[in-house]
């Protein structure tokens, strides 16, 4: 698979995985060894960029991906989380980015990772009772122990980017990007840019709404689902949001591509720093949407695709209000 380079130094696969979907999020958690099973599939394709968070599950995500590279941890980058508070019931019940606290969530989690170094470690969410020069100063630290290797932020405004930048240099920003979700494109990613810092999308194929596998009848009511509480993802929202896979389809059987393999291509396309990290749950979707690294769009293609999206009206917000109230802007 081609490559791409996050911040100055940290070359991944042009797309990676996000292992949330494994274990957590979007219903039930798969069988642990078909999900073992999946994660080694995608490095034998090309996949070297692997995506978890203490927060999954919690843990158990960390613990799946951990056993999944373990027997090939020195050709892979693995990236995990901290910020949430998580009681002994495994409830997260609030932020905490407290320096002992940080410390205390990477010993934790290089433990489950089985590993003794963290490739990328993300703040999850901004946490506002704790100033982002504390928090990129212990991460600075760590870097210099040698438990981590990169810096990396998911979910912050362009105030705190710039203020733990001067700290400890950011390699990644990841961010919610995809068709049908484009605020970064309001500064994040010219900020990125100008600081030279590597941009991670996640939720790149919204959910799975925009791989054209969801049905106009689909409903998504399991409270293990995350997509229950998401506007969009109402059946009114779905329905009326169906342009939006009537215009993929239509485009990808004339290029001869899948959906998905258009949607991921769009990401690609938009700057040479973006990495989408789709996840999956089965090995066709690694089929689907993996070749899409290798898919040159054309300027008239992009130009229609920007031009058919600026004419629907995607109702719905893409997340619950909870989760909203989280991200720092």
């Amino acid at each position: 698979m081609k490559k791409r380079k996050l911040g100055k130094d940290l070359e991944v696969s042009a797309i990676g995985l996000g292992c949330m979907g494994l274990s957590f999020g979007l219903g039930p958690a798969m069988d642990r060894m078909e999900a073992i099973g999946l994660i080694r599939a995608a490095v034998d394709r090309g996949v070297t960029l692997f995506d978890t968070a203490e927060g999954y599950g919690p843990f158990i995500n960390e613990e799946l991906v951990g056993e999944a590279l373990e027997p090939v941890r020195d050709q892979v980058v693995i990236a995990t989380k901290f910020g949430f508070r998580i009681d002994e019931n495994g409830g997260i019940i609030g932020l905490d980015s407290r320096p002992g606290h940080i410390r205390d969530v990477v010993d934790a989690s290089l433990k489950r990772l089985r590993t003794d170094r963290i490739d990328l470690l993300y703040q999850h969410r901004v946490d506002p009772d704790v100033p982002m020069e504390d928090v990129a100063g212990t991460v600075r630290d760590l870097i210099q122990e040698g438990k981590v290797a990169h810096f990396g932020l998911s979910e912050a405004g362009m105030q705190n980017i710039r203020r733990a930048h001067v700290v400890q240099p950011v390699t990644a920003i990841q961010n919610h990007y995809s068709l049908w979700m484009r605020e970064p494109e309001d500064g994040t990613l010219a900020l990125c840019e100008e600081l030279g810092i590597g941009f991670v999308a996640w939720g790149p194929l919204g959910q799975g709404f925009l791989t054209g596998k969801i049905g106009r009848n689909d409903r998504f009511d399991d409270p293990r689902d995350l997509r229950s509480t998401f506007p969009r993802f109402t059946p009114e929202a779905l329905e009326a949001n169906f342009a939006v896979v009537d215009f993929l389809r239509d485009l990808a059987v004339r290029k001869g591509l899948t959906p998905a393999q258009i949607a991921l291509a769009w990401l690609l396309a938009q700057r040479p720093f973006i990495v989408p990290i789709p996840g999956g749950t089965k090995r066709e979707h690694l089929a689907d949407n993996l070749p899409a690294a290798e898919v040159q769009l054309t300027a008239l293609d992009l130009r229609e695709i920007d031009e058919a999206f600026a004419k629907i009206d995607v109702k719905g917000a893409p997340l619950s209000e909870a989760l909203t109230s989280q991200i720092d802007r």
